[in-house]
């Protein structure tokens, strides 16, 4: 079975076509009512018939009309029906009552079909063709119109506008039914689109829809901060659990990193399990050093937030201790779309990934480590222990590493946050994260705590 996919030819619009049918028609009438009027006359009878017959002559007009560059078909049938009022003006010999109804329904034509524009050219037209008529047929001169035919003009004039009036009502119509349409296919669309945000960095989402970025093939190599993190005793956690508790967790674990990592800047590359991955530099950045700033203030924002996770899982009935580790590195990479034409991921590929991610293997439960390259661009702003140089697999040589201890500011004579974990007893308190009025409830909670401390025996 075959597909006819030809597409079929356009006909004339039938609005345009039974408007100037009743149009022409209004003009037989009038020159009807002249005759009748005024007796047998050739001029009066042509006219007629020309009236009767034009409308269908018209059908087939624009396949004969030259073509004319930015100037549709229709706009040259529409100047002939103006030469057509003014000769038929002239043939009336000037009839003020027809006469202006022809005037008024030329102009009503010309302003549905362009606006004032169109009506003035119209009127010029028809002035001309008013001009030709007169010199052509040297009409006599009746400006007073009788009784039948000031009828017969008004009538059918009157009806021609309001059939002009239900066909401008019936394109309202559908005017509005379509957009209508259309804004349900825009939040349809908006809809679709919000839903593959989810599966896309937004970063690369917002680059991708505002046309900033190609979906292709392309790859290119930028200086990059790369994250890794996982949490550390999540394999035996996973054995103890049910799967539907573990998936809460996980998720809950999830959607806080990834709102900390977007709050930094951070492009979210994947999620393997428990495993995070996020890189900073692409498709937006700041400049390589402000990059690797905002990657290790999020590893620090990160392992204070596992503070509050821990005691809201902990109240789930999680007792054991999950700790985050953490490994950055800094250097270039290859980033793009990689893949296939048809199925591609936006990602990266180089030496720093495997390095950050080893990091990040080597790590102990609670600690960031980074890469010399990353030390040497955030140590004004952030303190770091040197750990010396581990051997690294895949490296063939020593790899320099430097533990995160916090953000200068931070770790001041006067810190900001306070926090402390021992066997029964966790707490995490950052002073500039307190609201004003939530500092009595909080102090009255400490009291409380204090005092059950103190009158509790312990044996």
């Amino acid at each position: 079975m075959t597909i006819d996919t030809r597409i079929a030819p356009v006909k004339p619009p039938l609005d345009g076509y039974y408007s100037r049918i009743i149009a022409y028609l209004c003009a037989a009438l009038t020159f009807s009512a002249l005759l009748i009027e005024n007796g047998h006359r050739l001029c009066y009878l042509v006219a007629i018939l020309y009236s009767l017959a034009y409308p269908q002559l018209a059908q087939y007009l624009p396949t004969r009309l030259p073509r004319l560059p930015h100037l549709p078909q229709r706009l040259s049938l529409l100047a002939l029906d103006a030469l057509h009022t003014g000769v038929f003006i002239a043939l009336l010999g000037f009839n003020y009552v027809p006469s202006i109804m022809f005037v008024v329904l030329l102009g009503l034509s010309c302003l549905i079909a362009g606006g004032p524009a169109y009506l003035a050219a119209g009127w010029l037209l028809a002035l001309a063709g008013t001009l030709l008529g007169a010199a052509v047929f040297t009409p006599e001169v009746s400006l007073h119109s009788s009784t039948l035919v000031t009828l017969v003009s008004l009538i059918s004039g009157g009806f021609f506008i309001l059939v002009m009036a239900a066909f401008v009502h019936r394109q309202g119509r559908h005017l509005e039914e379509a957009q209508q349409q259309v804004q349900r296919e825009q939040e349809k669309t908006t809809r679709l689109a919000a839903n593959l945000s989810k599966y896309l960095s937004p970063q690369v989402w917002e680059s991708i829809f505002s046309g900033k970025r190609s979906v292709q093939l392309e790859t290119r190599r930028k200086k990059l901060t790369v994250f890794f993190s996982d949490i550390r005793g999540f394999t035996e956690l996973a054995e103890e659990l049910e799967a539907e508790a573990l998936t809460d967790l996980l998720n809950n674990y999830l959607d806080e990193m990834s709102r900390i990592a977007l709050q930094y800047g951070g492009t979210i590359d994947k999620f393997v399990g428990d495993c995070v991955m996020v890189f900073f530099g692409d498709p937006k950045t700041q400049g390589a050093k402000q990059d690797a700033e905002a990657a290790v203030s999020m590893a620090i924002a990160m392992r204070k937030h596992m503070k509050v996770l821990r005691q809201q899982w902990r109240s789930r009935g999680i007792t054991k201790p999950l700790e985050i580790r953490m490994g950055l590195s800094t250097g270039y990479c290859t980033v793009g779309n990689f893949g296939a034409a048809t199925r591609m991921d936006y990602t990266i590929i180089g030496r720093e990934v495997n390095l950050a991610s080893r990091l990040e293997s080597a790590a102990d439960a609670g600690e960031i480590l980074i890469s010399h390259e990353t030390y040497s661009m955030v140590k004004d702003l952030i303190m770091c222990y040197d750990k010396g140089q581990i051997s690294v697999k895949g490296f063939a040589r020593p790899v320099q590493i430097y533990q995160v201890v916090g953000l200068r500011r931070e770790l001041g004579a006067a810190p900001t946050f306070l926090e402390r974990e021992l066997s029964g007893f966790s707490m995490y308190l950052d002073t500039n994260h307190v609201r004003n009025y939530d500092k009595e409830d909080i102090i009255k909670a400490l009291e409380q705590a204090a005092r059950k401390l103190r009158d509790k025996v312990i044996v």
